[in-house]
């Protein structure tokens, strides 16, 4: 039997998937068969092909159980959660002021914790549900320059694993740590294209991912596909970051036909 995702039939909730990674994961859910609802902090001026969107800050716990439970009464139940909002601009570790650390981790983790238990409230009475957080190699590695963002998804990793025990058998947590990624903000983030294109000779796959990319995991992780997969973190990255010695050294070594 020819194996394919199918979630004909089930409710999604995409954060921040009006634009960027957020809006490829809306769209392979949509393609799977989901109803899928997005949000974000901002209205659009029409939502994305197939979706429904809505507007709420998911750093605001009640706004956030408004949100689910307005899903829930629309639809009837809530079958898939994804927390992918998040973010943060540069700003080294020295002079991020007390305020700007507080706002990083409050959408990046705190905001991922809201979402999970406004949906795990609804799945739980279901018998069902899977809840899908989009984490980052920053969560892996260091990550300089956007120190407490790295710490946040190191928390969103540690928290998968958590609720994953806690809400299990019903309710299923996993999360995704996502590496580069092609966005309509890719220039804003990386430079030109020059700069890209150096960028992306340095990942074994040769190029940053695409959104529906990501998006496909997701739609594996929220499927049946994935019944007894709980409390993983996937990596979907193109194969890392090489060591930074191995780039170092790649211009100096001699090569074999003049050994």
């Amino acid at each position: 039997m020819p194996l394919s995702v199918d979630l004909s039939g089930r409710v999604a909730l995409v954060t921040g998937g009006s634009q960027g990674i957020g809006a490829g994961i809306a769209q392979v859910l949509v393609e799977a068969g989901a109803t899928v609802v997005t949000c974000a902090r901002s209205a659009v001026e029409s939502a994305a092909p197939g979706t429904t969107h809505v507007q709420c800050d998911v750093r605001d716990p009640d706004a956030v159980t408004a949100m689910v439970e307005g899903i829930a009464a629309e639809h009837g139940r809530l079958d898939v959660a994804v927390n992918n909002a998040g973010g943060a601009p540069y700003a080294e570790a020295a002079t991020a002021s007390p305020r700007f650390s507080e706002k990083v981790l409050g959408l990046n983790l705190t905001a991922a914790l809201h979402v999970a238990q406004a949906a795990n409230t609804v799945m739980q009475p279901q018998g069902s549900g899977a809840i899908v957080n989009i984490s980052s190699v920053s969560a892996l590695r260091p990550s300089p320059g956007t120190a407490a963002y790295g710490a946040a998804k190191a928390g969103v990793d540690s928290l998968t694993r958590s609720l994953a025990v806690e809400w299990g058998p019903q309710v299923r947590v996993n999360t995704v740590d996502v590496g580069l990624c092609r966005t309509e903000q890719t220039a804003d983030h990386y430079g030109s294209d020059e700069t890209v294109r150096a960028i992306e000779a340095t990942i074994p796959l040769g190029r940053m991912a695409e959104p529906a990319e990501v998006g496909r995991v997701v739609a594996f992780l929220a499927s049946d596909l994935a019944s007894y997969v709980s409390g993983a973190s996937v990596e979907c990255h193109g194969g890392g970051e090489p060591p930074a010695f191995l780039i170092a050294q790649r211009p100096h070594v001699v090569p074999k036909e003049n050994q």
